[in-house]
């Protein structure tokens, strides 16, 4: 991912950020026939003193299934246009329409999960995160013969990332009152995305990581 420098973030609470706002990620690998392969998929991430988990699984009849070794993993944040007309200095300065946004791009190694007991707990992880998301109480059951027939159609997956890139381009390179005009014009328009990437850009303009 091309960041320049102006834009490039390694405090890894924006990571955490970034998965816990939109954890349904891109996954990248090299395909046999030498093209990209891709899939969207939902996972697990864990963030721990000794590194970064990611966990998740494919269908088993998805070409990409059971890949071992280098992957690539997008994870996108909020994102939105920004007019050049909500610039003080458009004139002085010749400003430019632009797209603001936050993403990451992780690299690192997958390893393929089969074995029955391990393919439980992941799922049970993703499905407990996301049904507590929705006030949902279903159930894993991996006795039910329904169940065991679903996990024999899927092969897991642990990602481990050796390297993490995070672009925050939130106006940071602009002068403060050209943030703060981005920012209020952001929050006045009747779009979600925009008044969450307002968000964002205080929270990068005022040092907030906490969230």
């Amino acid at each position: 991912m091309f960041i320049p420098s102006a834009f490039a973030e390694t405090d890894l609470i924006w990571l955490d950020r970034l998965l816990a706002r939109d954890a349904f990620v891109t996954l990248v690998t090299n395909g046999a026939d030498g093209y990209p392969q891709a899939t969207r998929l939902p996972v697990v991430y864990t963030r721990e003193a000794d590194g970064i988990l990611i966990e998740g699984h494919w269908a088993k009849p998805n070409p990409q299934a059971g890949h071992v070794g280098p992957a690539t993993l997008l994870v996108n944040g909020p994102h939105a246009y920004v007019s050049p007309g909500w610039y003080p200095d458009k004139d002085a300065q010749a400003r430019v329409p632009t797209w603001n946004y936050a993403a990451a791009e992780l690299r690192g190694v997958l390893e393929p999960v089969t074995d029955p007991d391990a393919l439980v707990a992941m799922l049970d992880a993703l499905s407990t995160h996301y049904e507590g998301t929705v006030g949902g109480d279903w159930d894993l059951l991996p006795i039910e013969p329904r169940q065991q027939r679903m996990l024999a159609g899927i092969v897991g997956f642990r990602f481990r990332p050796a390297q993490v890139q995070i672009k925050l381009k939130l106006s940071q390179n602009h002068p403060e009152a050209n943030q703060r005009s981005v920012i209020d014009a952001l929050s006045t328009l009747d779009a979600p995305a925009s008044r969450e990437l307002a968000q964002w850009m205080r929270w990068r303009r005022d040092g907030d990581t906490a969230g």
